[in-house]
């Protein structure tokens, strides 16, 4: 049996006042200064995954820096507190490093933490976009949606992720609205697409309005904070959210029951998993980046798979067939961390007026 490591991080202070609860007495200024101060710890043994072609184990291991610690002190303090997570997960055992949450977006996605490092390490972001396309496809479909006479939106459609989303969309949608902050990198990127499939792309830096005019949005930006509320969708809309932190603000889910919130990512683990760590899931599922180390593990792949800022179709495609060797698939539906049933989607499709066809995942 093969074994890796994954790399999780507090995304506030709110995730540690949930695991130690004399923290939540204190200000949370003092909370980020005590992790700082904190060396990385193993979280938990992951065991049970298994498939017709192999075993796997392995660790969380915990970089004690919060999202805010991440996008707002030096980078090389940080990349330097990853590195020494992943060290750690060296002297475990592990043979590939899965890098989790902002671990990935800091200073060169990876690339830094790889060199240092003599075991490989992998952003899982190819498998990230296989199953944010998966369940976008699906919940469109649900929500009665034909992506190719839709109005298709890619929120951070500059970044690694968004763009091979927009790429991988534009085979089936008609019309495509990349939107982003850089119009240079935005351009590339509806260039790529015309080359690979004659698509005209529209582009934009105008989030509301694009948003507004979207019946299919995927959104996979940077942000510390939401950038999606509710005033910017209109009824019968489907947003598949990848990024993490969220970009669709929970006010969204909270007043608007016309529209249809789901989470890119989430996909089931083969075998009899155990994580030994609640992270808001269901048993045996977890984030697609989680499961493409599993993925590479299983496969005796011991490679830096996705790392960098650069992503291409070729990667989704294979990890995607290699997910499918060992038999993990999308695990449904969830909004905000918790399951979402066909019946509450149907419920959104009627009070939104339009039709929805049901099939389980």
């Amino acid at each position: 049996m093969e074994h890796f490591a994954f790399v999780i991080h507090p995304l506030s202070v709110n995730d540690v006042t949930r695991k130690f609860k004399f923290a939540r007495w204190l200000p949370e200024s003092w909370v980020e200064a005590g992790l700082r101060r904190l060396p990385p710890v193993t979280v938990s043994e992951i065991t049970g995954i298994w498939s017709e072609h192999g075993e796997a184990a392995g660790w969380f291991v915990a970089c004690p820096l919060t999202t805010r610690h991440m996008m707002q002190l030096d980078p090389e303090y940080v990349l330097h507190k990853v590195i020494q997570a992943g060290r750690k997960a060296e002297k475990l055992g592990a043979k590939i490093l899965g890098l989790g949450a902002f671990t990935k977006v800091v200073g060169d996605a990876g690339v830094t933490v790889a060199k240092a490092l003599d075991i490989p390490v992998t952003t899982g972001n190819s498998y990230t976009v296989a199953t944010a396309i998966q369940g976008t496809r699906e919940a469109a479909r649900l929500m009665g949606h034909d992506l190719a006479e839709a109005e298709v939106a890619v929120v951070g459609a500059a970044g690694a992720i968004g763009s091979v989303c927009a790429r991988i969309l534009a085979r089936e949608a008609k019309r495509l609205t990349l939107v982003g902050r850089n119009r240079q990198k935005l351009e590339l990127v509806a260039d790529a697409i015309m080359s690979d499939c004659g698509l005209a792309a529209r582009i934009t830096s105008d989030l509301a309005s694009a948003l507004r005019r979207a019946d299919v949005i995927i959104t996979v930006t940077s942000a510390v904070d939401a950038i999606i509320e509710p005033e910017h969708l209109k009824p019968g809309a489907v947003v598949c959210d990848v990024a993490r932190p969220r970009d669709v603000s929970r006010r969204v889910i909270e007043v608007r029951d016309d529209v249809l919130v789901v989470e890119g990512g989430v996909v089931e683990v083969p075998g009899e998993v155990n994580f030994n760590f609640n992270f808001g899931f269901p048993p045996r599922t977890c984030y697609a980046c989680m499961a493409e180390t599993m993925i590479l593990t299983l496969e005796k792949r011991f490679e830096s798979f996705t790392l960098g800022r650069e992503l291409t179709v070729r990667q989704v495609e294979e990890i995607s067939a290699l997910a499918a060797k060992h038999g993990f698939k999308l695990a449904g539906f969830r909004s905000f961390e918790r399951a979402i049933t066909p019946d509450e989607i149907a419920r959104i499709a009627e009070n939104a007026g339009v039709g929805a066809r049901f099939k389980k995942v």
